[in-house]
């Protein structure tokens, strides 16, 4: 049995992308164990290494990050556009919403029933020439490139889309369907 040195250990979690403080709470240990282990400064029980090797030695798949599923163009709009142009886009990209995007940062979305909305009070005639800012909706979520898909998963349920930022600005768009070759 080969028993690793303190340089593995440390040289394998960082490899699969762990902290100490993760190693540890899959371990069962502290993460001040972790540290000394690593430090070469505690000579562990066989316990203890036994635990820590059974986690190094897992064959977990690599978590998936928003960076990984995101889609790009981002269609967008502007506030001040008119929703003929926000129509337009849709139509042409087959898609039911456009998050509406000032100087690159998301401020809200239009939807299609927005659009409903606006025929109806205002008649075929004249809504489409009206700013998209009139029928703003509450934005879509916003996560950053390495925000977990499981974290991306759970913010689906409520929303129809969620926006990737990167610095502040929208880089990609995650919708429910772009998660479904996870399963392939």
């Amino acid at each position: 049995m080969h028993i690793p040195t303190p340089e593995e250990i440390r040289a394998r979690r960082v490899m699969l992308g762990l902290t100490q403080t993760d190693l540890a709470r899959k371990a069962g240990i502290s993460q001040s164990m972790i540290a000394r282990i690593e430090s070469g400064s505690v000579d562990p029980r066989v316990s203890t290494l036994t635990r820590i090797v059974a986690v190094l030695s897992r064959k977990e798949e690599p978590p998936y990050r928003a960076r990984d599923v995101m889609h790009t163009p981002v269609y967008t709009v502007g506030p001040q556009d008119p929703v003929t142009r926000a129509v337009e886009i849709m139509e042409k990209n087959d898609i039911s919403q456009l998050p509406v995007v000032e100087r690159g940062i998301p401020v809200g979305c239009l939807s299609e029933s927005a659009i409903v909305s606006a025929l109806d009070e205002g008649g075929m005639h004249g809504s489409g020439s009206r700013a998209v800012r009139e029928f703003l909706e509450p934005g879509f979520p916003t996560v950053s490139l390495e925000a977990d898909v499981r974290d991306v998963v759970h913010l689906l349920r409520e929303n129809h889309a969620v926006l990737v930022v990167d610095g502040g600005r929208v880089a990609g768009v995650i919708t429910k369907h772009d998660l479904i070759p996870l399963f392939s």
